[in-house]
């Protein structure tokens, strides 16, 4: 028999009916009783044990006369007055500012209390004002409400490194570069760079901050200087992209605006690899900031984008095949990407003969000297020592040093390390400065004596000055003076007197 059988009724009548016979039971007769209740009732034994060992659950209870009431509609009506006054603020600050409150308003009559009112008014808990007024929010509707996310990133397809096997040219990708001198501190630029996946064809525009608005006039500073109309944006999840601006202005003027996956930098393989080849080689890594530098900058991407998209060709990865752990790769002779634009069947034949027209003006050497120019330039700026700025040599002059300039190592001047300072000073005290001259007299005495000896014969005569790690420093002394020995023996006729007593000044530590 279950509790399928029995009604709620029916099983409230049989609590109460075994109730009182269960309570005067032993321990023995209370487990057979029981075994007999949750078998008729179902009930579960714990439950059944809670049911029967209660013997006030069932009885009735007596209704509960209630006192008067001690904040009553009068009060409710002034605490919503009070709490309307202060802006709908929660019961413990409402509970803080009525006794001001309460004094403000009268003070200008627009408040007139009883003296037990007021009374209430000013000895009520914030506790009891929420729960006043608790019906009376309800109804206000003043519940902040859930903040709804819209990820734009879910909205924008995602293109990856597979999806661009035979692209058009006019799709792009675009990429940041940032010159912050290895720190995210402070301000500093940012290149905007956009690279032509068909082509190659690399575009950059320095921007001051890494802004939407500003992304916007870069694309379209971009889209004036390409060759060929942009027909697509695909982009990384930086927050500058992924947003409701460049995804409407890619709407209004019809550019297909994609991104790449998050975590996966080489569905950008194109754009990252100029970032290298390109900016990182003609800007170097240093800090830049500042309308001065970014003007700098601009006019440097002027020279540099005429020099590489003309005259630095570049491969292109034609298939890879991945055997095990090993990627084969096959990539396209080196072409330039003006040589890919006019060798591509589907640009216009008028964009071909512009770019035909251009490159007949162009001098490689002249563009290499802006650049170098642009280079010093930002060298400087960097620096911020002005006299490394450009160098203002004619276009012959720069030629005629071309075929020496291999022997001068580094020519970026963006590149240029500092040179080293000449070391002068000593990193600790010189712990032979008082017995050098005693050893001078051994070696004079002894020549053929090694400087082990030497030191050995130093820790007789002085046990507590000198340790055994202070060995290699003796030999490297003793050294410098067989070769100062040697060259007087050369050069006998020179004077090299101050070059033995010197060397133990000159020889650092």
């Amino acid at each position: 028999m279950g509790t399928e059988t029995l009604s709620k009724l029916a099983r409230k009548e049989l609590v109460i009916a075994i109730q009182e016979r269960y309570s005067r039971a032993s321990k023995s007769e209370k487990a057979s009783i029981l075994n007999e209740f949750t078998q008729v009732s179902g009930y579960h034994r714990k439950h059944a044990i809670r049911l029967l060992g209660n013997l006030m659950a069932n009885e009735p209870r007596s209704a509960v006369i209630s006192s008067n009431k001690v904040y009553d509609e009068a009060v409710k009506d002034v605490l919503i007055v009070l709490w309307e006054t202060s802006d709908r603020i929660c019961g413990k600050r409402l509970k803080a500012v009525i006794p001001n409150l309460v004094e403000a308003m009268e003070r200008h009559g627009h408040l007139k209390l009883e003296f037990t009112l007021r009374k209430k008014i000013l000895s009520v808990s914030a506790s009891t004002i929420d729960r006043v007024l608790r019906p009376i929010r309800k109804n206000t509707g003043n519940r902040k409400k859930k903040r709804i996310f819209r990820r734009l990133s879910k909205e924008i397809a995602i293109k990856t490194s597979h999806d661009w096997q035979d692209s058009l040219p006019g799709y792009v990708e675009i990429d940041f570069v940032v010159h912050g001198g290895g720190s995210m501190s402070g301000e500093y630029l940012h290149s905007l760079v956009a690279t032509d996946v068909c082509s190659g064809w690399t575009e950059a525009v320095p921007l001051l901050a890494r802004e939407q608005s500003l992304v916007i006039e870069g694309l379209r500073r971009i889209q004036s200087q390409m060759p060929v109309i942009i027909l697509g944006i695909n982009s990384d999840n930086d927050s500058a992209f992924i947003n409701d601006t460049l995804n409407l202005y890619c709407e209004q003027t019809g550019i297909v605006f994609t991104h790449s996956r998050v975590h996966h930098s080489n569905d950008q393989a194109w754009v990252e690899q100029k970032n290298g080849a390109v900016i990182r080689k003609i800007v170097g890594h240093e800090r830049f900031s500042g309308i001065i530098a970014g003007q700098a900058l601009a006019q440097l991407f002027q020279a540099v984008r005429l020099y590489v998209n003309y005259f630095q060709p570049s491969f292109k990865l034609r298939d890879k095949i991945r055997e095990g752990a090993k990627v084969k790769k096959w990539y396209t002779s080196p072409e330039t990407s003006c040589d890919r634009l006019l060798a591509n069947k589907g640009v216009a034949e008028k964009v071909k003969e512009a770019l035909r027209k251009q490159k007949e003006q162009l001098d490689p050497v002249a563009l290499l000297q802006r650049i170098r120019q642009g280079q010093s330039a930002l060298a400087a700026l960097s620096s911020g020592a002005m006299s490394t700025g450009p160098n203002r040599q004619s276009l012959d002059q720069f030629l005629s040093q071309l075929p020496r300039l291999w022997r001068d190592g580094e020519v970026r001047p963006t590149h240029r390390k500092d040179e080293a300072k000449a070391r002068y000073w000593r990193t600790r005290e010189d712990p032979f400065k008082n017995v050098w001259t005693d050893i001078l007299l051994w070696l004079q005495s002894a020549p053929d004596s090694t400087a082990k000896s030497l030191f050995q014969r130093l820790k007789n005569e002085n046990p507590e000055q000198f340790v055994d790690g202070q060995l290699r420093t003796l030999q490297r002394r003793v050294g410098e003076w067989r070769r100062t020995m040697a060259r007087n023996l050369i050069f006998s006729g020179m004077d090299t007197i101050n070059d033995v007593a010197a060397v133990g000044k000159s020889t650092q530590t």
